[in-house]
């Protein structure tokens, strides 16, 4: 790995720098993604989007690969998620006096599987197979739950319209993941076909749906 891609040297400002924006970031989209939970206020789709992990995996991704290390990518991931998650649910439990345990044990789980998958997804703007097979795996997921959009509303629900829009909104991550991070566009054709051979197989075997039964399936608080 350390071949793929080299770190590059950053002053301890720089790096504090780096995480302190992280955690604003963090603050600031759980705040969001908590004030547009509510349909009743904001349009559906924003509360389609927060609700949902390709979100999260789009913007967790973007803050791994543009990092100086990937020990680096590590502790800025933790500490955006730990921020997100904190103002997430402080607000959920203090506010709307409402403790959703099983998504606070979901999320819980990501946010602390997420430097893992930072220090490893740092490589992904480097060169080599192994970089390819790394940033299919963001595009996997987008494509997994993007396809699954297809059940998440019944023809007969007032939001069913929605459906093309959500899916428009995760081919747009899809294009900025690759378009950002891919420095030689030639890699598209060894990455795009990875990630679609992945993604039949996620979604041929329900593995979200086996992985996190309930969580990823519908659209929470439209449906």
């Amino acid at each position: 790995m350390i071949q793929t891609r080299i770190a590059i040297k950053s002053t301890t400002k720089q790096k504090v720098f780096s995480i302190v924006n992280a955690i604003i970031i963090g603050v600031i989209l759980g705040l969001a993604a908590k004030i547009v939970d509510n349909p009743s206020y904001f349009n559906p789709i924003f509360t389609g989007i927060g609700d949902r992990l390709g979100i999260w995996v789009f913007v967790a991704t973007l803050l791994s690969v543009f990092s100086y290390s990937p020990k680096l990518a590590a502790v800025k991931i933790f500490a955006f998620f730990g921020s997100m998650l904190t103002v997430y649910y402080v607000y959920t439990t203090l506010v709307l006096h409402f403790f959703p345990q099983r998504e606070i044990i979901f999320w819980g789980i990501c946010g602390a599987v997420s430097p893992l998958c930072a220090y490893i997804m740092w490589y992904a703007r480097g060169s080599g197979l192994f970089t390819n097979i790394v940033l299919a795996l963001p595009i996997t997921v987008l494509l997994s739950e993007g396809f699954e959009l297809r059940n998440a509303y019944l023809p007969v629900h007032t939001h069913y319209y929605l459906i093309p829009w959500l899916m428009g909104v995760y081919l747009i991550m899809i294009v900025v993941l690759l378009l950002t991070i891919t420095r030689n566009k030639k890699k598209l054709l060894v990455i795009l076909p990875i990630a679609i051979i992945l993604s039949l197989i996620l979604i041929y075997f329900n593995a979200f749906g086996r992985l996190f039964p309930g969580m990823n399936s519908v659209l929470q608080g439209v449906i």
